[in-house]
Parts: C-alpha cells; structure tokens; sequence
C-alpha cells in the first residue's frame, strides 16, 4: 500500500472518530427535550347555581339555598330575614337580595361556602312597602309603596340612598341600569290599593304608566301610557325597546326606549325597501273559549328577538316577533304573533337559549307545558310533587340545560333535564319556596333573572276558582 493511500485511510478514521465523539461526548448522551402534548378538551364550565329562598313559616327566618348545578346537591344554606317575601339576583349572579317582614333588606353572597356571617342586613324606613326589586350590574331599585317611589339602593352591602316621586301604585322598575340613560317605572295607577284589584278584577282597573328616570339626573323625563293593571315589563338585549305587560287589557305596551315615547311612527319604507310600522300595543290572545288572556310575565329570547308570553287567565303563551331592522327600526315582520294553549293558568315561562323550546309553570293544573316553538305545539309534563307552581326559569352549562320549577306551596324544588324532557331529581327544601333564581342565565335577556315578582298587584298568587276574600287573604304576604 502506498503512503498516499495510507494517509486517506487514516483520515477516514479520524473522521469517524470524531463524530462518534461529538455523539458520544464525555459525559452522559445528549438526548433531545419532547414536550408532551396533552389531550385537549372543552374548557371547564364556569360555576353555576340555582338560588332558592324559602321561608318555613311567615315569621320564622327565611333560608337561603345554593345547588350545584351539575350536581343537583346543597352546597350551602343560611338563615336570612323572618318572612321573606321578595327576592332576586343581581345581573352578574354574585349577591342575592330579599326583603323581610321586619322591614329589613337581606344581601347576601352567592357561594358555595354561604354560612350565616356572610349574611348582611340594612333597615328600611318602618312605613316602606318595596313591591319589586331590580338588580341590574350596578345598583339596586325597588318600586316602593309607601309616597308612590322609586327606591335607589347603594354600597355594599346596599342600602337605601334616595326615593324618585312616580305614577301611584308602582309595581316594577326595568331598564339598563346605572349604564344606560334611563330606566322606567312602571306604575297601575290605583290610588289606595289593597294589592288585589288586579288579581280580582284586573279589566276594570285604570290605564297604567310607565315613567321614564333619568340615571343623569334621577329625575322623571316622561309619563307614557299604559294598558290596564300592567304587572310586569321586560326588554331586548339592546334596550331599544321596553314591553309593558298589561293583565287588564290583553295588550303589550312597546316603548321605544331611544325617543323616550310610544312606539308608534307614521309607516314608511326603510333603505332595505321594507315597510315599516310601529306598535304602540301588541295584543295577546286567550285559549278557544276563554274571554281574558291575561298576560302576567315574560322572557325575550335572543337568538330569535322573540318575546315569549305567559297567558295566565287564557291558558296560552304568545311567541311574538319583536326583531329590528339595520337602522333600529321595527322590522318588517315585527308583532307577528303566535299563540299556543299550554296548560291551566301558566304563572310563568322560560325559554332555552336556543329558542327551540318554552317551558310553563301552570298553577292550575300542577303540570309544566314543554312549547315546540317551531311547530307551535306543546305537551304537559306532570310534576312528581304536590304544589301549584309559579315559578320557572331554565339555564345551560354543559351538552343539556336544566329547568327548574318551584312552587309557593310546596317545598319542593323540581329539576327538569332539557335533552330528554324528563324530570331529573326533586329536592327537599326547608320551607315552602319563595321564588328561585340560577346564576347563569340560558342566552335570554331583558331583566327576567334579576327584577323579582311579588305575589299581589296582579301577579299570581291564589288558587284559580277561590273567593275574593282567600284571594286577599293569600296576598297577605305583601311587604
């Protein structure tokens, strides 16, 4: 072998050797870093409960009830006030509020660790009468009785800061809140009620009015009609407009929240080429053969801009076209209504976010009508327990959403899973149940969660067929 061709040979193997080397190295072998790649899933649902007030008695402290929604467990319960007989939640589903027979206002956290300390009281004046509350994201109000006010509450916890002078006999108070420029109170206009005109004899009663508030100045900017014993108002997710409902009249007042007025316009023909009219009033309709539909509550969908209504003395609910056009007027297709028979006297309705399905809570014959929407068909779900309900509210977190139904004289709290339409569980509470609340709502708006509904002024609460006199006496659980 040549020398030359030594010499390639040994620089091969130099070669080799160094790169056995550079693998190698002097220590441990290099070994690269992976990241494992965990599995993904759906994020995890935000917490979500259902609030229930009950009171075992007129006198006794109420309790407040916090389930677990994807459990349907008792996470916590705590004493409140004695005889609570108003409740709701605010927007943001963070505190709940009642008002108790001892003129107290209770706040309190909603949480799964709820115990008693956390429970917060502020005294209201001994002549107060709060009727309703309204709890937007900001602030606290109450249609008050005593001097025909509407009540603003501030603080934490939230106490009573100053009274704004409206219509007699005011029943609610709807708006944006503290962020919007006004919210309206809405007010019956009978001078020296008892609390049951409207529930005795509502078509006989005056017209209503809805009085405009300016949150700029906490002052009334307008005084607009009404229909007969209006009981309850509700808006649209962009508070463009505001819907009276009207128990005595079979009508829905529609305010147009951007002129402060009715809204009613002269038609004309939009930029689309569509002829727009305004509806000062909407009417609903009762079931074949009865005379009265008698609206008492109400829950605008957004998926579909409907406004979905229950019928309590007509044994319907009214699916109502309520969208707008680009330019914020009335669409073309705007009060185009459906009505739908449900069972016996619907106190109340909820709708699935979707706006596939309604849901009854009818007092007169202990069942819960399910509404296709779609097809404009229903069917009665009865209830597993004893009692009349009045109360229905629906949310969703996770695949199914759930309905929940309590009755004002029962202690039961009946839970319904929405994929299969069945009854899940009912749960025990300590005491008939005053209202209930859930703190993620199911894609509806328009104040439904957070302004709360007394018994009285219009609103259910007696048995149908009973005389006057019971009628008086169950309302008696007015503050």
């Amino acid at each position: 072998m040549n020398s030359g061709h030594a010499r390639a040979r040994l620089a091969q193997a130099g070669a080799v050797l160094a790169a056995v080397a550079l693998v190698v190295g002097c220590g441990a072998n290099y070994r690269p870093v992976v990241t494992p790649i965990n599995s993904s899933g759906p994020a995890a649902q935000p917490q979500s409960f259902a609030v229930v007030v009950s009171a075992p008695s007129p006198t006794s402290p109420g309790i407040a009830t916090i389930i677990d929604y994807s459990g349907d467990t008792v996470l916590a319960e705590a004493p409140i006030g004695p005889g609570p007989s108003v409740f709701t939640i605010d927007e943001t589903g963070s505190t709940g509020y009642t008002v108790n027979s001892d003129r107290t206002l209770t706040n309190f956290p909603i949480t799964p660790s709820l115990q008693a300390k956390n429970v917060t009281f502020s005294t209201l004046s001994p002549t107060a009468r709060p009727v309703n509350f309204f709890s937007p994201s900001a602030g606290l109000w109450a249609a008050d009785l005593a001097g025909n006010v509407a009540d603003e509450f501030t603080g934490s916890p939230q106490s009573f800061r100053l009274a704004i002078p409206v219509a007699p006999t005011p029943v609610a108070i709807v708006g944006p809140g503290s962020i919007g420029q006004r919210n309206y109170a809405i007010s019956q206009n009978i001078v020296a009620s008892s609390g049951v005109e409207c529930n005795i004899s509502p078509t006989t009663g005056p017209d209503g009015e809805a009085d405009g508030i300016e949150n700029s100045s906490y002052t009334v900017s307008s005084h607009i009609p009404v229909g007969k014993c209006p009981v309850f108002a509700v808006q649209s997710a962009d508070n463009r407009r505001f819907f009276v409902l009207n128990r005595g009249d079979d009508t829905i007042t529609v305010i147009n929240s951007q002129n402060n007025t009715l809204d009613s316009c002269t038609p004309f023909v939009n930029q689309s080429g569509q002829t727009v009219t305004c509806h000062p009033s909407l009417p609903v309709t009762p079931a074949t053969g009865l005379a009265h539909a008698g609206p008492v509550y109400a829950e605008y969908n957004a998926a579909t801009s409907q406004l979905v209504v229950a019928n309590y003395d007509g044994n319907t609910i009214s699916v109502i076209d309520v969208s707008l056009d680009e330019y914020g007027n009335d669409s073309a297709t705007f009060g185009t209504t459906f009505t739908i028979p449900v069972g016996s006297h619907p106190a109340s309705v909820t709708v699935l976010a979707d706006g596939s399905r309604a849901y009854t809570a009818n007092q007169g014959d202990q069942t819960v009508s399910i509404v296709n929407i779609a097809s404009h068909t229903a069917e009665k779900l009865p209830l597993p327990v004893n009692g009349h309900p009045r109360t229905v509210v629906s949310t969703q977190n996770s695949e199914f959403g759930k309905v929940y139904v309590a009755s004002p004289d029962s202690p039961y709290l009946t839970i319904i899973r929405t994929d299969l339409d069945i009854v899940d569980t009912s749960i025990l509470i300590e005491g008939n149940i005053v209202d209930v609340r859930v703190t993620t709502q199911n894609g509806t708006s328009g104040n439904s969660n957070v302004l709360s509904r007394a018994p009285g002024y219009g609103q259910p609460c007696y048995l149908p067929g009973i005389t006057a006199e019971q009628s008086l006496a169950a309302c008696q659980t007015l503050p």
